[in-house]
């Protein structure tokens, strides 16, 4: 893998999210690299005369830098490799410049095109693949690659309104060392994994790796061949909050041999499963081929509270597995294959299988998903969906978005 150099800030510098310098810091005088479809990689990267690469934008910053990308289609013949690290009070950005559309797109990556059964190498995992820490990544939509967005061993990191969807593996993979990484207000849709028959191509993965500290929150998951979030292997509890998960799992691409699990929020696996507190949140699960949230096998502490799962072709809240150990509070269950299935020791209490009663369709004031899937708002947050899935007796359950 080639060497590169890349860094971030924390002020809006052309869109991107940028870092304000304390003052004992300011004779370090941060720099704004302007990339842009016209430009030249011999180029200062100024505004007037940008860089045509985000690579080269990559490989010139240092610690405090920002990287503007103007608007366009940046198509990659090799991936965007960061390896060089800000610093907590110097991060480095990369971004869309005041608003304008920026497509990363793999489709010419060899990785992209892994034959079935191959494997990707690592240094070729990612439309953007990223060993360092201390970026704000924001504003992009990444397709097409192998992988959309591949970190590892990554720390402290703040990933903000991506789109990454199409691509050939995970929308997003997390894994490895990696701690206090923020995930939010992502949109990851429409990844498949024709290599595998769709064994692995989750919309967001924080898997096979440890790290305290890493927290997903706002984020939508839809339409992925495999799970929409996948905490597989993962040792470390992940908080998991205001995010959506529906139509995962549903062989969209005839793959032969069809292998994608379906789930919207896998807490856990492996070989034995590790045993970890993960917390899900205010978070809705829906029309999922499999279940809504299932701990997988793991026999960790979960934190389930206050989400809703609603016509998974599964269990809406799966922790049965022997042992477990989760807490499940103030869930809702609309219209799943099967409410709960509830191992000896998990914790369950006001839950809406624990009111009784039937929930269905007309138990709720809206079973229309069109609020939570329209457009985001200006800032990137959810829309609003003041009655969708919202019982209508008003019993204290489920998510409210």
């Amino acid at each position: 893998m080639r060497v590169k150099t890349a860094i971030w800030t924390v002020a809006l510098v052309g869109g991107a999210l940028a870092t304000a310098l304390p003052a004992s810091e300011a004779s370090a005088a941060p720099t704004t690299l302007v990339v842009a479809t016209n430009g030249a990689d011999t180029a200062p990267g100024t505004l007037a005369r940008p860089l045509r690469t985000i690579q080269r934008a990559v490989d010139l910053a240092r610690p405090g830098d920002s990287i503007a990308v103007r608007g366009g289609t940046y198509a990659l013949t090799d991936n965007v490799t960061i390896t060089t690290s800000g610093t907590a009070s110097l991060p480095m950005s990369l971004g869309a410049y005041q608003g304008e559309r920026v497509v990363v797109d793999g489709e010419q990556l060899a990785a992209s095109h892994t034959p079935v059964g191959g494997s990707i190498p690592r240094a070729e995992r990612g439309a953007i693949h990223q060993e360092a820490s201390y970026w704000r990544i924001s504003d992009l939509e990444i397709v097409n690659g192998p992988y959309g967005v591949y970190c590892d061993g990554c720390n402290g990191n703040v990933f903000a309104r991506l789109k990454t969807h199409d691509n050939y593996e995970s929308g997003f993979q997390l894994q490895g060392a990696s701690s206090n990484n923020q995930i939010l207000n992502l949109d990851s849709y429409a990844n498949r994994d024709p290599r595998k028959n769709g064994e692995s191509a989750d919309g967001l993965a924080v898997k096979e790796g440890s790290g305290t500290g890493n927290v997903v929150r706002g984020a939508r998951l839809w339409n992925n061949v495999d799970d929409g979030f996948d905490d597989w292997k993962f040792t470390s509890p992940v908080l998991i909050e205001n995010t959506i998960s529906y139509g995962n799992g549903f062989n969209r691409w005839n793959f032969p041999d069809f292998a994608g699990d379906g789930n919207g929020f896998k807490l856990g696996g492996g070989s034995p499963a590790p045993a970890v507190a993960h917390v899900v949140r205010n978070s809705i699960a829906f029309k999922n081929a499999a279940h809504g949230i299932t701990d997988n096998g793991n026999t960790g502490a979960l934190a389930v509270s206050r989400n809703t799962t609603w016509a998974n072709g599964g269990t809406g809240f799966d922790a049965d597995v022997s042992g477990g150990t989760a807490k499940l509070t103030a869930n809702l269950s609309v219209a799943d294959t099967k409410a709960a299935a509830l191992g000896s020791a998990t914790v369950s209490s006001g839950n809406s299988w624990d009111l009784g009663g039937t929930w269905n369709a007309a138990s709720v004031l809206s079973t229309d998903p069109a609020a939570v899937t329209g457009p985001r708002a200006a800032d990137g947050s959810l829309p609003s969906a003041a009655g969708f899935l919202v019982p209508r007796s008003g019993a204290a359950v489920g998510a409210r978005f």
